[in-house]
């Protein structure tokens, strides 16, 4: 299974231009989709409108090499290492939901396009790859869905309780786990077994790239663009109209009205709310 092409043993029944045409309409949908949900959404619109305000209001100039650079930090903070999670676990868990796609989605697409069938010989590490970002989508996802998730480990929620919101991560999770079934079926010649997980392998697959307007699908790319605009805010000092963070050592500061209560108390008050994890449902 870890060093077999499953689409290149496919092969034997369907064939592989099908496959492809398969993939390339599952590409057309993401597209089209997110599209779709930019007009929808009307996400460029806001961030357009943002930009044009955060420029209005800023108090010092960003230069094109210093947003290049923002640009950079932007992707290797927020992006690459999802910096933004103060959750250890959550943040694990979305870094292997995260790169196993990528990885998964990668080692799909050279396999049915480059290896299509068992005439070609793949290379073992693209098979390998395929399992093991199949894997990681698994462990990642599963642990979010039944230990991570708020309204289940701070609410107190079932975590069966299923909302729309939940189409993206429950059809990611459906796809890499049936995919996983029937690539290890079909390699241990179960014909009847791996022919039924086929078919729910793509439902699944079919239900995570279509339904992007009704999925959190395409948070994937609006994400890295609210990102880098909240940093250009930051550094053009417009702050996307929110105060600056008070610093009280700061006269200015501590001297404020809204600071008064805070004035003689003392610099570290402790964890507060971070002393124990919410569980008071």
């Amino acid at each position: 299974m870890f060093t077999t092409n499953p689409f290149a043993e496919l092969s034997a029944s369907i064939p592989p231009s099908v496959m492809q045409t398969y993939v390339i309409i599952m590409i057309l949908l993401v597209v089209g989709g997110t599209i779709f949900d930019v007009i929808h959404k009307q996400s460029a619109t806001y961030f357009f409108r943002a930009g044009k305000k955060s420029e209005d209001n800023a108090k010092r100039e960003v230069g094109g090499g210093e947003k290049v650079s923002l640009a950079i930090q932007t992707a290797a903070s927020e992006v690459l290492t999802s910096s933004e999670f103060c959750n250890p676990k959550r943040r694990i868990a979305h870094l292997l939901g995260m790169y196993g796609f990528v990885i998964y989605l990668i080692a799909t697409i050279v396999m049915v396009f480059s290896y299509p069938t068992a005439v070609s010989d793949t290379p073992a590490i693209w098979p390998f790859l395929w399992c093991i970002g199949a894997l990681m989508v698994c462990v990642g996802g599963y642990w979010f869905w039944f230990f991570i998730r708020v309204d289940v480990a701070s609410e107190g929620n079932s975590p069966f309780r299923v909302v729309r919101a939940d189409l993206f991560i429950l059809s990611l999770l459906a796809s890499c786990t049936l995919g996983l079934i029937w690539a290890f079926l079909q390699s241990a010649g179960s014909t009847v077994g791996a022919t039924l997980f086929l078919g729910l392998y793509l439902i699944a697959s079919t239900v995570l790239f279509a339904g992007i307007p009704w999925s959190k699908f395409s948070h994937m790319f609006f994400k890295p663009a609210a990102a880098f605009h909240k940093n250009v805010a930051v550094a053009n000092g417009s702050m996307a109209n929110l105060p600056a963070p008070a610093d009280r050592t700061n006269p200015e500061d501590s001297d404020r009205h809204s600071m008064e209560l805070l004035k003689d108390a003392p610099l570290n008050m402790g964890l507060g709310i971070k002393r124990e994890q919410p569980h008071h449902y």
